[in-house]
């Protein structure tokens, strides 16, 4: 028996010795994990979020993780202004200022058209003469980015409202390859339209500078509404708001178009959404200026086709509705080069 004992207490004094390192740790911070080969030399785990910085991301920011490779980008994960502001701007509100905006247009031409009528030749009497309002430069330019910017408008638009108007006619198959075209004519016109008005600004910004003959005309409401057609130059009042609605506007979706077409060269993800909101919003905006401006010289007014058409206009039009200008043109020579009956004698 004393011998057994003195065999248990032998074997209690080694446990007791071996336990001797965990008890000297207890209530401190355990060693740290023996560090693996990371070719980077940092610690991966350095850099991790907490569970309350995620929870934090979740709730008012975007989540990100951790990547190894060059394109930090791709560790972000969710990012909730894409979730939500933009998904609502885009399927919600889009549609909705692009329905107002054209179909209210649309609306108001009517309108003007039931109500006033046509403006027809009988208020500006044909003379026989024949005056030069365009060079052929300006109306190439003028059709260029006109016909570039009906095909922006057009594939544009089906962004907005393609699926809900396009998609039930023609099924799925039909529509993804529509919509994938679509998106090629849509990249490559862009180019075309910037470079047409980049020349619509040098060459008739000096025409459309703002001067007291504008405010007379927009008083008088162009003579649109009863009265006789107020003064003007080369580009009156109205001709006027559409050109620099057309500089501003164009400006201003060359540039938020260019951000989206190069991504993530200029902006990141968020600037990218809010380039998004700008030209999507200018965009259908423009479109309704630009309906107004087709009403006006088609359809809206007899005779005002010419000027882009041809090149020429009969000068009682022009003296009715541009008599400033006529007066201008005409004291420039003394023989009046422009002005004559058929373009042959001079007019007086």
């Amino acid at each position: 028996m004393k011998q057994t004992r003195l065999i248990l207490a032998a074997v209690f004094a080694a446990g007791l010795f071996a336990a001797a390192p965990a008890f000297a740790q207890h209530g401190q911070d355990p060693l740290p994990a023996p560090a693996t080969e990371n070719p980077s030399g940092q610690n991966p785990t350095a850099d991790a979020p907490t569970e309350q910085q995620l929870l934090n991301q979740l709730q008012g920011g975007r989540l990100e993780g951790r990547v190894s490779i060059p394109d930090h980008k791709s560790a972000v994960l969710e990012q909730p202004a894409g979730r939500f502001e933009y998904r609502a701007f885009r399927e919600e509100w889009l549609p909705w200022i692009g329905g107002i905006a054209i179909i209210g247009m649309l609306i108001a031409l009517f309108a003007f058209y039931f109500t006033r009528g046509r403006i027809t030749l009988e208020d500006s009497p044909e003379s026989g003469r024949k005056i030069l309002r365009f060079t052929f430069i300006e109306r190439l330019n003028h059709w260029m980015t006109a016909t570039a910017f009906i095909l922006l408008a057009l594939t544009g638009l089906n962004y907005i409202f393609g699926k809900r108007l396009i998609f039930p006619l023609i099924g799925p198959d039909a529509f993804a390859v529509w919509s994938q075209y679509a998106k090629y004519v849509h990249n490559f016109v862009s180019w075309p339209f910037m470079v047409g008005l980049v020349i619509m600004i040098l060459v008739w910004i000096k025409d459309n500078v703002p001067s007291r003959v504008d405010w007379v005309w927009i008083k008088q409401f162009g003579g649109f509404i009863g009265g006789k057609h107020p003064p003007a130059r080369r580009f009156n009042a109205g001709q006027k708001v559409v050109f620099w609605s057309v500089v501003i506007g164009g400006l201003a979706l060359s540039a938020t178009g260019i951000i989206m077409l190069f991504p993530f060269t200029v902006a990141g993800i968020e600037g990218m959404q809010i380039a998004m909101y700008i030209h999507a919003t200018v965009g259908v905006l423009l479109i309704a200026v630009i309906l107004a401006h087709i009403y006006i010289g088609s359809l809206g007014m007899e005779g005002a086709y010419d000027a882009m058409g041809s090149g020429e206009v009969d000068l009682g039009w022009a003296k009715t509705h541009h008599s400033l200008w006529v007066e201008e043109e005409q004291a420039k020579t003394i023989d009046g080069p422009q002005l004559g009956p058929r373009g042959a004698q001079p007019a007086e």
